[in-house]
């Protein structure tokens, strides 16, 4: 009998061992491929900061054919990285994506045009034909054509819309007089193609009054009534957070760890550490929390888009930040 009691015990402690060192699983899904635009998860997964949150976190790399809200509303990822547009129309069509935190405080949108073109100041669009990204993204284009009474439709007093693949050739083969660009990869792809910054003229959308918010961290509104669910969505953003600060501190590190992580192998060394580089100038300076008159500039923005807005009214409960501030007093 003591045999079996001591059996028992054993099997009892092994159990519980087991138990506690069992993390909570969490899936995140990329708006991209896998490139230092995402480093500070990376970053978190490969230092160890997702396992002494106790979680087991998943990255699920983005690309062309996958839309994040879709991947969420399916059941196949906790938590997304989105642009704020594009999060917005999917709640208003019923994917109810909450805005829980917002690492990049800044966006790094711009419009890259050759000089030679002679366009040195908006007020030169005319005429001209602009390379955009759709897909979601054309949105602050719209409403910046729309703030500058310029027609998207052609024409001497308007403007020629090329749609734009995730590239800059129409500037280089001359296709288009300016394209769609981020500051943290295709203006660089500009460079390396042999112009110089002295070639083009860059306008920033911050610049110009018409940014929307980028790679905020989104999940579903159920998600955060559930109080457990919501503590193990804290601790996914303060270890992240953690990861972005880490990877401020130690860009090329960063950048060699988003390296070892992409699984395509098209990623090359010089690209990414530039990248990382650049990405980090617009995490700088947040703790995650969502900047709500951003938000809002954000949402009055996509309301005035052209003949057929992102949305049509102000969404509500589109933000939360009861997962920040849990996260915020766990990083104390």
């Amino acid at each position: 009998m003591k045999k079996i009691i001591a059996l028992t015990a054993g099997a009892a402690f092994a159990l519980s061992a087991t138990t506690a060192l069992a993390a909570d699983k969490l899936t995140l899904q990329l708006k991209w491929v896998t490139q230092a635009q995402f480093g500070g998860y990376y970053v978190a997964k490969d230092k160890g900061f997702y396992e002494e949150a106790d979680l087991d976190v998943e990255i699920k790399p983005g690309g062309p054919d996958i839309a994040p809200p879709q991947v969420i509303a399916g059941g196949g990822a906790d938590v997304v990285v989105e642009w704020m547009p594009a999060a917005l129309a999917a709640r208003e069509k019923g994917v109810a994506l909450v805005n829980i935190a917002q690492p990049f405080k800044r966006s790094g949108m711009m419009l890259t045009c050759r000089k030679d073109t002679g366009i040195a100041s908006p007020e030169d669009f005319k005429g001209k034909t602009l390379g955009v990204w759709f897909s979601g993204n054309e949105f602050p284009f719209l409403s910046w054509m729309s703030k500058l009474g310029m027609s998207t439709e052609g024409g001497d007093d308007g403007v020629t819309v090329l749609k734009q693949g995730f590239n800059v050739d129409p500037l280089i083969q001359k296709q288009a007089d300016c394209v769609s660009t981020m500051t943290y990869n295709e203006y660089w792809q500009v460079i390396d193609a042999g112009f110089t910054p002295d070639d083009l003229v860059v306008f920033n959308y911050t610049d110009q009054g018409v940014a929307t918010l980028e790679d905020g961290l989104y999940t579903l509104e159920d998600n955060l009534a559930d109080p457990e669910m919501v503590d193990k969505l804290a601790r996914f953003v303060a270890a992240s957070m953690k990861g972005w600060e880490y990877a401020r501190e130690n860009p090329e590190e960063a950048a060699d760890i988003v390296l070892e992580n992409d699984a395509s192998g098209a990623q090359t060394e010089k690209h990414q550490r530039r990248m990382m580089e650049e990405v980090n100038k617009l995490t700088e300076g947040t703790d995650g929390s969502l900047d709500v008159a951003a938000a809002e500039t954000t949402v009055e923005s996509l309301l005035t888009g052209g003949d057929a807005p992102v949305i049509t009214k102000k969404p509500e409960g589109a933000w939360s930040d009861v997962v920040t501030k849990k996260a915020m007093s766990m990083s104390k």
